[in-house]
């Protein structure tokens, strides 16, 4: 039985070959204030690649149906971001298949994933494989305490590289860069230069991105998709978002 084309991943690799990065709002349903109708449509105006739909903790119990009315209101990929296998839902377009590279657990290298690949499979939802690392960022972010794994301190570029190499060999589509939600320092623009200059899979960077100067400076630095959400959770001005898009869409579209 041959498997289903990479559709999300694709579309996310000529969004990096096309404009230079892509760009993509996390949602969290647990810290979603205000109308998730409005953010959305205005995401999706103002030059948005993407959703990425997860969290640490599940508090609402909103998941799926944060899931489901995002899918109704844009015709733009919703990925799966997930914090738990109970995160998993058939209602959206791929799941990111995060291993915790940067730790040394290994259920978050292995064991989660046993168990959640046949509902993956069930659902029929585009796996994108992630190597997964946790950078210092100044505070003890809830993903590292959930994880139960230290991050890689922020002045070891070379151990980044490294790790995010060994993502790539053992053939990993994707290598995540994660300062954390709340972080008050972004990754280092030095180790993703680091891992950029080591890796040839696409570089996600996420966590403490508060303004568009720092998301041109991640792609700038080789990053080939950037992550902002908690920023938004706090920030009402959601007329931002285009200029952080603008930031992160560093070449000019092009009909292909």
């Amino acid at each position: 039985m041959s498997r289903k084309p990479l559709k999300t991943y694709n579309y996310l690799t000529e969004k990096i070959v096309k404009r230079g990065a892509a760009f993509l709002v996390l949602i969290d349903p647990d810290k979603q204030n205000g109308s998730l109708k409005s953010f959305t449509e205005k995401c999706a105006e103002a030059g948005v690649d993407g959703f990425l739909v997860g969290g640490s903790l599940m508090m609402s119990g909103n998941h799926e149906e944060t899931i489901k009315e995002i899918k109704s209101l844009s015709n733009l990929p919703v990925i799966i971001f997930p914090g738990s296998i109970n995160q998993v839902s058939g209602y959206a377009d791929a799941l990111l298949f995060i291993s915790l590279i940067s730790g040394r657990n290994p259920e978050h290298l292995i064991g989660k994933h046993v168990m959640s690949a046949p509902l993956i499979k069930n659902y029929g939802l585009e796996p994108i494989s992630t190597g997964y690392m946790l950078i210092e960022s100044g505070v003890k972010t809830t993903a590292e305490y959930i994880s139960g794994s230290a991050p890689i301190p922020r002045n070891k570029p070379e151990i980044a590289a490294a790790t995010a190499l060994a993502a790539e060999y053992l053939g990993m589509k994707l290598v995540y860069l994660e300062a954390g939600s709340g972080a008050t320092q972004t990754v280092p623009f030095e180790m993703v230069k680091a891992v950029k200059a080591y890796c040839s899979i696409p570089i996600i960077t996420g966590g403490g991105i508060r303004n568009p100067e720092t998301a041109a400076k991640m792609v700038e630095s080789g990053a080939g998709i950037v992550v902002v959400g908690n920023h938004f959770e706090k920030v009402s001005d959601t007329g931002l978002i285009r200029e952080f898009a603008e930031a992160v869409h560093s070449k000019e579209p092009k009909n292909i």
